[in-house]
């Protein structure tokens, strides 16, 4: 590979794709040659950046017919390392940011047909002046890309009621290895002609084809909502409370996030204008949003939230809780949830860990995992919060003051890292609950993984991509 004379390839790929849309210019790929975290750094032959699923297919057959591999992106913000090439600086860098058509917008069937580029954001916006939306988000929501979310099953805050990215797919298009264009865009509610393609697509990073579009389902706009903070005395008295909620609330629960202690504090010592939502400290809160979909359920949205809370408190299950009055309380009370991350990381450096264990044991399993890491690697100070209605923990582990950052991450983040996720796949859950694998833990899921079902993943692989161009070193 070191030795391949790439020169007639580059020729054809920038006679193919023009300037605006190919260069070999290093200063102008530098910044998409690290992956958002920082964690990993890549060299590349060249960028692509075509416009079209035509112009995708026709470079796609190109890379093929060179043994060019190629490492598909969007909007860079993956947290696995999934969308950076290795160092070798062999493979082909594709961007699909310049594929940002928003083909069509069903609003009487409620779909909508977006090319890979678009940003979740203009999403937003283009589904709301429909009187529509489309229900998922996340904290990058400005830089995400639909082909992204798509290709790492992207999940979110919205996961309790709406599910994932897969959820969400009702059709997909792709290019494959050999340059083929894989098209199940319209969508069928009947379809028994054999394996659902797409599903196969979904959530593989990139690896089994190149997502150029996708229709997706779109949900009535949301007319009123009530954010609800509750103070709590244990992560168990939280899940009860979700149970709580789930049968009062029933489809008007939209989320339920947890935090601790450390958690709210972080973020308030932090954010200079944030502040806790309730005067006494708990152990433990949670942020609670109830939505409605009508004029009718609006008006009696206040009155369920109320009584929700009401009933909760007679049952014992919360300390404290507050309403948010405006919506720009209710905004607050989200950038706390949403704040966590940053303000762990500017405590110091940490190893976080995206996972999952079956909703019910997730209680347990914090309660026994944060004092078991903490006795094992003394000083350091393990917190879980997260997604309760889903089973998805944020599990960060942050080290001990005064260390340095580079050799900690190294010798005790990996092992930190190594016990976390040998702790969940005994509790029988997961190392990737929504950020993907990349080449972050792709030796972990190796490791780890069922051996039957990492086969049929290889299998699969090698019949899509029997060269092996599609995002080497990822996944699996």
């Amino acid at each position: 590979m070191a030795d391949t004379d790439h020169t007639p390839f580059l020729a054809a790929a920038a006679a193919l794709l023009g300037p605006r849309g190919f260069t070999a210019d290093a200063d102008l790929m530098a910044p998409w040659l690290t992956d958002w975290r920082g964690r990993f750094t890549g060299r590349a032959l060249a960028m692509a950046s075509p416009a079209s699923t035509a112009e995708v297919a026709a470079l796609m057959r190109l890379c093929a017919e060179h043994r060019v591999a190629i490492v598909p992106q969007g909007g860079n913000s993956g947290m696995s390392g999934g969308a950076t090439p290795d160092s070798g600086g062999h493979a082909l860098l594709l961007s699909l940011r310049r594929m940002s058509t928003i083909r069509r917008l069903d609003a009487e069937n409620r779909m909508v047909t977006a090319e890979a580029g678009v940003v979740l954001q203009t999403l937003h916006e283009a589904a709301e002046a429909e009187g529509l939306r489309f229900a998922l988000t996340l904290g990058g929501k400005g830089s995400a890309t639909i082909g992204g979310l798509v290709s790492t099953n992207a999940g979110g805050t919205q996961v309790l009621r709406h599910g994932t990215m897969r959820a969400m797919v009702l059709g997909l298009e792709a290019v494959l290895a050999d340059g083929s264009v894989l098209d199940t865009l319209t969508p069928l509610k009947k379809d028994n002609r054999g394996f659902d393609l797409k599903q196969v697509l979904i959530g593989s990073e990139g690896t089994m084809g190149i997502v150029t579009a996708a229709t997706l389902r779109l949900e009535p706009r949301i007319t009123a909502r009530a954010v609800l903070w509750a103070g709590l005395a244990s992560l168990h008295d939280a899940r009860a409370l979700l149970l709580h909620a789930e049968a009062k609330a029933g489809n008007a629960l939209e989320g339920f996030e947890v935090m601790p202690r450390h958690s709210l504090e972080a973020v308030c010592a932090y954010l200079p204008s944030a502040r806790a939502p309730l005067a006494a400290p708990h152990a433990w809160h949670a942020l609670i949003e109830l939505v409605a979909t009508s004029e009718g359920d609006a008006a009696s949205l206040p009155e369920r939230a109320e009584a929700l809370l009401a009933s909760a408190f007679e049952a014992g299950l919360i300390a404290d809780a507050t309403i948010a009055a405006s919506e720009a309380q209710a905004e607050a009370f989200w950038t706390l949830r949403d704040s966590i991350a940053p303000a762990e990381r500017a405590l110091g450096p940490a190893v976080q860990h995206d996972i999952s264990v079956p909703t019910q044991r997730m209680p347990d399993f914090v309660e026994h995992a944060v004092p078991l890491i903490e006795a094992a690697w003394p000083g350091t100070r393990a917190v879980g919060f997260g997604h309760l209605g889903d089973g998805n923990i944020h599990f960060h582990v942050i080290a001990p003051p005064g260390v340095d950052p580079a050799a900690w991450q190294q010798t005790d983040g990996k092992a930190i890292s190594a016990e976390v996720h040998d702790l969940v796949t005994r509790w029988g859950g997961s190392i990737s609950a929504e950020h993907g694998i990349g080449q972050l833990k792709r030796d972990e899921l190796a490791r780890l993984g069922d051996p039957v079902a990492l086969g049929v993943l290889r299998q699969i692989k090698a019949a899509l991509d029997p060269h092996g161009l599609l995002n080497p070193g990822k996944l699996v």
